[in-house]
C-alpha cells in the first residue's frame, strides 16, 4: 500500500514531460491569443513561421510567428507588438525567451508601403512554408522576394551578427566555441550553410535541406562539421569534447571563407560595392 502511494504521489506532484514541439506550439498559442486580444479584427491572419512550419525544431531552436494585419498599418501598432513580445517573455513558459514576431500588412509585405518587420528571408519563409495559425490565408496574395533581396538581406544580417569583434575572436578560437551555449554554437556554423543554400537556390534555408545541400560532394572539413553541427541542435557537444575542438579548428574559418568568397561576386553584380567592401575586410580580420 505505502508504495502504491508513493508512486501515486509521484505521479500527482510531478507534471507530465512536455516536448519541446509542444512547449513551442503552446507558445505559439499564447503568442495568437494575445494578438487577436490586442487586434481584434484587423489580425487578418496568424502564422508559424521557421522549424515550427517546415520540420527541424529542437531545443535549440527559435519562436516565429508572423502577423498580418489589415491595412493601412496604425501608429499603435509598433507599440502593440512589443507589448506582446513583453507578455510572452513575462509568461516564462519553455522558449518564451526565444519568440521572434514578423508582423505587417499585405501592403507592407508587397512592397507598395513601408513598416512592419518582415524582412526578406521571413517573407520567403512565410510564402514558402507559413502554417496558418488564426484567419484566412493571404499567401497567395503576396509576391516571393527576389534573390536580389534574398542576397542582400542575408549579407546585412550576416555583418550584423557575425561580423563584431567579439563573434570574430570567438570564430578564431574553437575552445571558445564549443563553451559556447547549444543555440549560439549551431548558429555560428548553420548560420553560413543555410545563406549559401539560400543564394544558390533560391529556398528557405531550412537546416537539413542546407546541411545535405552543402555537404554533398567530396568529403571536407567544412561540410563534416556541418553535419556536426546539425546533430548538435539535438545532442550538443561538452565543452571539453575534443572532437568538436578539432571539427570547430578545422572546418569553422574554411566554411566563412566559402560563405565570403560566394557573395562577394553576387554582391558586386547587384550594385552593392559598399556591402563586398565589407565582406573582403570581415575575410581579412578572419585570417589566423
Amino acid at each position: 500500500m505505502a508504495d502504491y502511494r508513493g508512486r501515486y504521489l509521484q505521479l500527482v506532484e510531478e507534471p507530465p514531460q512536455v516536448s519541446g514541439i509542444e512547449s513551442g506550439e503552446r507558445l505559439l498559442a499564447a503568442a495568437v491569443q494575445r494578438a487577436q486580444h490586442a487586434w481584434g479584427e484587423r489580425l487578418i491572419a496568424a502564422y508559424a513561421l521557421g522549424s515550427l512550419a517546415h520540420g527541424g525544431f529542437s531545443a535549440a531552436s527559435d519562436v516565429d510567428v508572423g502577423l498580418v494585419l489589415s491595412d493601412p498599418l496604425e501608429r499603435q501598432d509598433a507599440e502593440r507588438v512589443r507589448g506582446l513580445s513583453s507578455s510572452i517573455a513575462a509568461s516564462r513558459q519553455p522558449f518564451s525567451d526565444r519568440l521572434s514576431v514578423f508582423w505587417g500588412s499585405v501592403a507592407t509585405l508587397s512592397g507598395a508601403s513601408q513598416g512592419g518587420r518582415f524582412p526578406p528571408l521571413d517573407r520567403l519563409d512565410l510564402k514558402q512554408y507559413g502554417r496558418l495559425l488564426a484567419g484566412r490565408d493571404v499567401r497567395d496574395a503576396l509576391p516571393a522576394p527576389t534573390q536580389e533581396e534574398l542576397v542582400i538581406a542575408a549579407a546585412e544580417f550576416a555583418l550584423s551578427r557575425l561580423a563584431t569583434d567579439d563573434v570574430i575572436a570567438k570564430l578564431k578560437d574553437p575552445e571558445a566555441v564549443t563553451r559556447s551555449d547549444p543555440k549560439t554554437l549551431t548558429k555560428l556554423v548553420l548560420f553560413p550553410v543555410r545563406f549559401l543554400f539560400t543564394a544558390r537556390t533560391g529556398a528557405v534555408g531550412r537546416n537539413q535541406a542546407a546541411v545535405n545541400h552543402f555537404a554533398a560532394g567530396p568529403e571536407r572539413p567544412a561540410s563534416r562539421l556541418a553535419r556536426m553541427a546539425l546533430a548538435w541542435r539535438d545532442a550538443p557537444p561538452k565543452p571539453s569534447d575534443r572532437n568538436a575542438v578539432a571539427a570547430l579548428a578545422r572546418g569553422l574559418l574554411p566554411l566563412y571563407r566559402e560563405f565570403l568568397l560566394d557573395h562577394e561576386p553576387r554582391l558586386r553584380e547587384y550594385g552593392r560595392p559598399d556591402l563586398v567592401e565589407a565582406f573582403q575586410k570581415w575575410r581579412l580580420r578572419l585570417q589566423p
